[in-house]
């Protein structure tokens, strides 16, 4: 049984993961707008991969014969001044990702709450990813140029994302 705690926690970090989601669709939506489609495709890759993890959270839940309530889902930034830092902004915001996901598993060891603590580990080892692909497009961009070419040499790879 989870505790009522719990529940408001999940509860929440599922529509951090929506907003995640809505916070990636806007940047792909303006990579497109300065013709970065490769960008953009990474970043709808993102969008869809937030929302598969909102709904691992939702299907726990579930599995807990807990009501999933979904909350508002505040606007995201919109406002950006070049490519590298929608991956500035990605790093930061993932890395806050991890702090949330930690606080969650450090609550369902407080608790004793083995079954979430097993569940919360799929997304433990997931941050790791989340952090290190921004970072890893951070130094390509750094290293090719945030610039036409530089950049046009990128979108090239992150076009590739399937």
């Amino acid at each position: 049984m989870l505790s009522k705690k719990m529940i408001e926690r999940l509860t929440y970090q599922l529509n951090r993961e929506i907003w995640s989601g809505y916070f990636y669709l806007g940047m792909s939506y303006y990579a497109e707008s300065i013709g970065l489609k490769g960008f953009a495709n990474w970043f709808r890759y993102q969008w869809k991969e937030e929302l598969f993890h909102a709904e691992k959270f939702a299907q726990y839940l579930n599995q807990k014969r807990v009501r999933v309530v979904l909350d508002t889902i505040e606007r995201p930034p919109q406002d950006f001044t070049n490519a590298k830092e929608l991956f500035d902004k990605t790093l930061e915001h993932e890395k806050k990702v991890t702090r949330l996901i930690n606080d969650l598993v450090n609550l369902a060891k407080n608790e004793n709450d083995k079954d979430t603590e097993n569940f919360l580990q799929w997304f433990v080892k997931e941050q790791v990813e989340e952090e290190a692909a921004p970072s890893k497009i951070i130094k390509e961009i750094l290293e090719k140029g945030n610039n036409e070419k530089g950049l046009a040499e990128t979108d090239v790879v992150l076009a590739k994302r399937k």
